[in-house]
């Protein structure tokens, strides 16, 4: 499973270490951005001010995009071989 050059037909794989750092990565970029609109928008829910309701309703599948995103960007490296 190594990600060394091989025959012309052979196109790059992904390794374990880009795998572990795809899912550190979007583990704690997800956590921070979703962990801070919910509990922004706890706050304002709590003190009456219901517009708060417009940062937690949105906020886990902002973090799963945050993931995807990542997981694209890595997919993009592999196809055009850089490193």
């Amino acid at each position: 499973m190594s990600n060394h050059a091989g025959g012309p037909y052979s196109p790059a794989m992904v390794t374990r270490s880009d795998i572990l750092v795809l899912g550190l990565t979007a583990g704690v970029t997800g956590c921070l951005v979703g962990g801070m609109m919910f509990g922004i928008g706890m706050g304002l829910v709590a003190a009456s001010v219901h517009i708060g309701w417009l940062l937690v309703l949105p906020s886990a599948p902002v973090a799963g995009v945050l993931g995807y995103l990542l997981a694209r960007k890595l997919a993009n490296k592999v196809e055009s071989g850089t490193r």
